[in-house]
């Protein structure tokens, strides 16, 4: 599709092209055309006796004019046939560029939709399988059926977040964010609030550093959003009764937001995927409890992002991960 769709772009590049060069060459030619008659014609006041003794000059005149036309139409065929060639590769150029970021989105939302489906087929499974086995036994308790119910309705809360996320990031793709200044110490605090009964259900103390008078440029609760995402994964892949640390510092420019842990970490060949969507670490994710759909790194990378800064984390296996956010200063 997209092959056929650069095909067609090039043809129509293509004909913008020569379309130009063809006009381009036709007022070339009546131009010079119109120079060359005016510059062979009869010179006025020749004498008599001059002209009688001159072979015929309307005749040498008509042959050079028709010598100098059929050379000045080779050349633009030249000209053309180069501007052709020459335009038929840059078209082709032009067309792929052109249709990439379009190649690129499709290929994209290919994927997440293949990977979108299978998240919603696991836990839908899940409910199908329990809800016919409940349906088969006639003799079903009340407490059974609680149960199933029970389990149910944790499979909805699962789709619940997932579809919640796929907004998000649906909705990041198009939201224009706030070019205002955004206190660092009120993001880190607001962050904190927002995860701290899940820190405080594993026993986990936050450890927030971040000094006052720290502004980046950007919009406060989207970047809010960003290391509550962060904090919500270390708590997630910590160990119970250890601690989480939010620091900042102004570094030239920029400033540095980090957020370290003393989990299980990431190994290096997690590493290049912890951002894409959907992504998990299957042997990280058997030693936990820890639940998701891997699409809150994607969110927040696609947050920094659009603010112009940068998102890194350093890790290595069972020894923790260190998540760095660079901000532009305000």
């Amino acid at each position: 599709m997209i092959q056929s769709a650069v095909l067609k772009l090039t043809v129509a590049y293509l004909a913008m092209i020569m379309a130009l060069s063809i006009s381009f060459s036709i007022t070339l030619y009546r131009i010079s055309s119109s120079e060359l008659s005016h510059g062979l014609r009869r010179p006025a006041g020749l004498p008599v006796f001059v002209e009688t003794s001159m072979y015929d000059f309307d005749t040498f005149r008509e042959t050079r004019m028709s010598e100098g036309r059929q050379n000045l139409k080779n050349n633009l065929i030249i000209l053309n046939v180069i501007t052709f060639s020459a335009g038929l590769a840059a078209s082709y150029l032009l067309a792929r560029k052109t249709l990439e970021p379009i190649a690129d989105a499709m290929k994209s939302q290919m994927q997440f939709t293949a990977d979108a489906s299978h998240e919603l087929r696991t836990p839908l499974t899940a409910m199908q399988t329990e809800i016919e086995v409940a349906l088969r036994d006639k003799h079903l308790a009340k407490d059974e059926a609680r149960a199933l119910l029970q389990s149910n309705l944790e499979e909805v809360e699962k789709l619940r977040h997932l579809s919640d996320g796929l907004l998000r990031l649906a909705q990041q793709r198009n939201q224009s964010l706030k070019d205002s200044k955004a206190e660092v110490i009120s993001i880190a605090k607001e962050a904190i609030r927002r995860v701290h009964k899940r820190a405080d259900a594993k026993k986990i103390t936050i450890d927030q550093t971040v000094p006052g008078g720290l502004t980046v440029r950007g919009d406060e609760a989207s970047l809010t959003e960003v290391i509550a995402i962060l904090l919500d994964n270390a708590i997630k892949y910590s160990d119970k009764k250890t601690t989480i640390k939010v620091a900042a510092k102004l570094n030239g420019n920029f400033i540095e937001i980090r957020v370290s842990d003393h989990g299980m970490g990431i190994t290096k060949e997690d590493m290049p995927h912890i951002f894409d969507r959907f992504y998990r670490a299957d042997a990280s994710r058997t030693k936990t409890d820890a639940g998701g759909y891997g699409l809150g790194l994607s969110i927040a990378k696609k947050i920094i992002d659009a603010h112009g800064g940068a998102i890194a984390v350093e890790s290595s296996s069972k020894k923790g991960s260190t998540f760095l956010v660079k901000l532009h200063k305000a």
